[in-house]
């Protein structure tokens, strides 16, 4: 069983948010469930303080909320996105933030910043808003790490389920440009005995 996420006071508007994206892709909502798990901790072992770590559970668990408005023929396409479908793809991560901003949810201003940048990369490349290293939020760094390491151990469409070895491997390349270094390291110190961890 993996650790004991804690409970908290999310309200009736994050889990009607979260049932409308489990119901628009069950895969999605079976993903941000476990990068919850990840996410919170990988907060605990950063030592982050506890009341924050609300905000980065709910921000994972609705991180992909915006792939509610992406269409069918993106959201469900079996191979690789490229050219329009992967620019429309994109705008999952400001679509979320703008949706969790019309909600009433708990810290709410801090949630839709880390889903609006939970694909920003730590040498600039990522979206939507090019943002690098300490700029990103951290809670969003958080996120990126938990999302990309479920992602890599789960089988998608165009790639199989990656062990565990391989998956640091592919992280460990990252470190730097995708990944926040230090944030790498501390996941690599809590996964390592993890129930969280793939086989």
């Amino acid at each position: 069983m993996p650790p004991d996420v804690p409970e908290f006071s999310h309200g009736c508007c994050v889990e009607a948010l979260f049932a409308a994206m489990r119901a628009r892709d069950p895969a999605t909502g079976r993903h941000c469930n476990r990068v919850v798990d990840l996410s919170v901790a990988l907060a605990q072992a950063c030592s982050l303080p506890e009341a924050e770590h609300e905000a980065v559970a709910i921000a994972a668990r609705l991180h992909d909320i915006g792939k509610i408005a992406t269409p069918d023929r993106v959201l469900f396409s079996p191979g690789r996105l490229e050219g329009e479908d992967w620019e429309i793809m994109k705008g999952h991560a400001a679509a979320g933030a703008d949706i969790i901003m019309h909600s009433a949810i708990p810290q709410r201003d801090r949630v839709a910043l880390a889903v609006r940048h939970h694909h920003e990369h730590f040498d600039g490349s990522g979206y939507p808003g090019g943002l690098a290293g300490e700029s990103i939020p951290l809670h969003a760094r958080i996120i990126s790490l938990a999302d990309s390491y479920d992602a890599l151990g789960d089988a998608r469409p165009y790639h199989p389920a990656r062990p565990h070895a391989e998956i640091m491997r592919i992280l460990a390349g990252e470190s730097g440009s995708k990944c926040d270094p230090q944030l790498l390291r501390a996941f690599e110190r809590m996964i390592h005995s993890s129930p969280l961890r793939v086989p």
